[in-house]
């Protein structure tokens, strides 16, 4: 009996780790402008020390070599392909807090979440939020 028991747990935490492991959200996304619904860029999430990281890998609607003018510090005037735009987002029960996303074009940062919605982890959610409360959530997609 205590074998049956061992058994059926062991399965259920193997489950359980696979269905996190698919609800990842590592991987290349499309961002979507807000206004148009057109593509923007690509951008790849990554993970790296228990913390998730998105850095743009490609700009759809401008020149390869756009930097950003409206950055602050060392981001400032630096091309915007290869940024990170995502930093220091850490996972919470089924969704990722506490980290922050830059907007490239008006050189703003916000504290970021991001989620999947009813199990589809080919749109991701992210929620960006300014300091007094106000928020936008855009949809971004897997690039497959």
């Amino acid at each position: 009996m205590k074998k049956i028991i061992l058994f059926s747990i062991s399965c259920w935490m193997f489950s359980l780790s696979m269905t996190f492991a698919q609800a990842s959200p590592v991987g290349i996304w499309k961002t979507v402008d807000d206004k148009t619904g057109e593509t923007r860029s690509q951008v790849e999430i990554y993970e790296q020390n228990g913390q998730f990281f998105g850095k743009i890998i490609k700009l759809l609607q401008k020149p390869a070599d756009t930097v950003c003018e409206e950055c602050k510090g060392d981001k400032k005037n630096q091309p915007v392909v290869g940024m990170v735009i995502i930093e220091g987002v850490k996972p919470h029960k089924d969704y990722w807090k506490n980290g922050t996303i830059l907007d490239p074009e008006s050189g703003n940062e916000y504290a970021c979440s991001f989620w999947f919605e009813d199990n589809n982890t080919d749109a991701l959610k992210l929620r960006g939020k300014h300091w007094t409360g106000l928020y936008r959530t855009q949809t971004w997609f897997r690039v497959k």
